[in-house]
C-alpha cells in the first residue's frame, strides 16, 4: 500500500460489483509469498475462479467474457 493501480483496476470493475466477489491479496505479507514471487513486478493480477486471467490492467472484453462463461456454469 499504496497501490495506483489496484486503485485504478477496482475503479474499473465497479460496475461489475455485483457480478462477483472481489478478494484482495496482499502479496507483502509473509503468507504470502508465494504470490510474491511470483508476480511482484506484475501487479494487479487477476483470477476468476482460481484461474489465471490478466495481469497490469483490467482487458474489459476477456473479463466480460470469461465472467459470462462463469455465468452460464452457474446457472
Amino acid at each position: 500500500k499504496p497501490c495506483p493501480l489496484c486503485d485504478e483496476a477496482k475503479e474499473v470493475l465497479e460496475p461489475y460489483k455485483r457480478r462477483f466477489t472481489l478478494q484482495e491479496v496482499d502479496i507483502t505479507l509473509p503468507e504470502n509469498s508465494a504470490w510474491y514471487d511470483k508476480y511482484k513486478y506484475d501487479i494487479p493480477v487477476f483470477h476468476l475462479n482460481g484461474k489465471f486471467l490478466m495481469k497490469h490492467q483490467v482487458d474489459l472484453q476477456k473479463f466480460e467474457d470469461q465472467l459470462v462463461k462463469v455465468e452460464l456454469q452457474n446457472d
